[in-house]
């Protein structure tokens, strides 16, 4: 089974995650802007969800993680949970 690695961060929306990926896009740290603006419990990682196999995450993050390009920062993707940024880090 595939398994990928992604971190995000968890905000609670849309414009507030279009400014940090902006923030990053511009050369801050994913990571820092993680453990400073997200509200779920992996922001003490940096926003690192270690790694995961199809299905265990919910279906917008699956859709993403599982199709989009290595290492670049995608979203904002909606969930019932908020506003993600997130950045596929390995898949394989």
């Amino acid at each position: 089974m595939v398994q990928a690695t992604a971190r995000h961060l968890l905000v609670d929306t849309e414009q507030q995650c279009e400014a940090l990926k902006q923030q990053i896009l511009d050369g801050a740290d994913f990571g820092d802007i993680a453990k400073a603006n997200s509200s779920c419990p992996s922001s003490a990682q940096g926003g690192d969800l270690g790694s995961f196999g199809p299905g265990m995450m919910v279906k917008e993050f699956d859709e993403v993680v599982f199709s989009a390009p290595l290492n670049e920062v995608q979203g904002p993707v909606k969930t019932q949970f908020g506003y993600h940024l997130l950045e596929v880090t390995s898949r394989g």
